[in-house]
């Protein structure tokens, strides 16, 4: 089963710009225990990080499509980055997910399959 788990946290963008080298290092020393998880319990089909939602933009509902700078959502918590993966179910998926950084919400989702 595809999974998407998309990771926000509260003003992601300023702290990591505020992260030192060692907390910079955890922070990809877990994204790496994750993706050595889960190629050990199924595979990672892709994963980025994002830009900062200053440099987003939102089409808007309706016949114009309006475009508006930002992100879709007005929220504290700014999504930081996602992963696609691939496993056996969503329990798995829940159980690998503890590895990425704990400041993180991490949102899982199904993927639909066509």
């Amino acid at each position: 089963m595809k999974f998407v788990l998309l990771m926000a946290e509260d003003d992601h963008f300023e702290k990591w710009q505020r992260a030192d080298d060692a907390e910079r290092e955890a922070v990809f020393a877990a994204f790496g225990a994750f993706a050595e998880a889960v190629e050990a319990r199924g595979s990672v089909i892709g994963g980025e990080g994002l830009a900062p939602v200053a440099e987003a933009v939102t089409l808007r509902p309706g016949a114009d499509r309006p475009v508006t700078e930002g992100p879709y959502a007005e929220t504290a918590e700014q999504l930081g980055g996602l992963w696609i993966v691939d496993l056996p179910d969503l329990e798995t998926a829940v159980e690998l997910a503890r590895l990425l950084p704990a400041s993180y919400s991490v949102e899982i989702r199904r993927a639909t399959e066509d």
